[in-house]
């Protein structure tokens, strides 16, 4: 029994390792071409270091034109729009927790009516336009301030605080609104940092929607440029052509390590946000999961 025990932990163990290789070594990869010195990179080589180190393709990039508008586009749309989506959210969904609330069963039916029905492509398209917001990076962010599934798993949580806490503050003379700033939100720091996380990839990695709404190119979001820039065979339209003239390096500067050092921008934030977020991420996922 103890042996057949040891095999499967084996079996799990190597398929374990496995799997991460088989994630880790394309991101290594893409870094080690990233960092490589245009002038002694090889086409279609594998390889896990750079022969020569060298920033050149991220001072290419960063140095001016649509990469860098991207950049901007996404990291307004990111920062602007995450505490949009927690503030939306979060007040939506306490208010919801309360029994007392006039038509809550009403409002929470229309919530999960959008859980099961969605309204299309068109009228979301024409609600922006009649809205006035078509070639505006609003357009990114009012339609994602916030959704169903976030407001009912924070509406849970909500009611797994006791309600002696809320009784004990309405006698100190605190309104709802010194509740649910001063007591409320102190205990919800974690799920409050999962979806700071769920919210922030999700603005970050904004496509379809930039590519529908937005028609002038200089808003396009990092992820638009980013398959731009992949499918291109000439990276030099992506750099502002000023600048890019007085590098050295601009006749010679291979798309590939151009394409990499691209794809680190736009993953690197998310990956580096993250630890810091950890130990909040597995208790805010699975809070508020129990009851409700």
């Amino acid at each position: 029994m103890v042996r057949t025990d040891r095999l499967f932990l084996a079996a799990v163990y190597t398929f374990l390792f496995l799997l991460s290789a088989a994630m880790i070594f394309p991101l290594l990869y893409v870094l080690a071409v990233s960092f490589t010195d245009p002038k002694v990179y090889v086409p279609d080589q594998l390889t896990l270091w750079p022969k020569k180190w060298s920033l050149s393709a991220y001072e290419y990039i960063l140095s001016g034109g649509a990469i860098v508008n991207a950049l901007k586009s996404t990291l307004f749309i990111t920062v602007v729009g995450t505490p949009i989506s927690l503030i939306v959210t979060s007040s939506f969904a306490y208010m919801l927790s309360k029994n007392y609330l006039p038509g809550r069963n009403v409002m929470l039916l229309l919530v999960l009516f959008t859980m099961l029905f969605s309204p299309g492509m068109i009228p979301n398209y024409l609600l922006i336009r009649n809205l006035g917001l078509l070639d505006s990076l609003w357009a990114l962010i009012l339609p994602m301030a916030t959704n169903a599934w976030s407001i009912l798993v924070m509406k849970s949580f909500y009611q797994s605080i006791p309600s002696e806490l809320e009784d004990s503050a309405r006698i100190d003379g605190c309104n709802d609104l010194q509740i649910y700033s001063r007591i409320i939100l102190p205990l919800s720091k974690a799920p409050m940092a999962a979806f700071t996380l769920f919210f922030a990839v999700a603005f970050w990695n904004v496509y379809f929607s930039a590519l529908l709404y937005l028609r002038d190119s200089t808003q396009w979001t990092l992820q638009v440029i980013l398959q731009q820039v992949v499918l291109a065979s000439n990276a030099s339209q992506f750099v502002d052509s000023a600048v890019a003239s007085q590098m050295d390096n601009i006749m010679t500067m291979p798309p590939e390590t151009v394409k990499m050092a691209t794809i680190i921008i736009v993953i690197a934030p998310i990956l580096l946000v993250y630890p810091f977020l950890q130990k909040h991420f597995a208790k805010g996922v699975l809070i508020g999961s129990v009851k409700g």
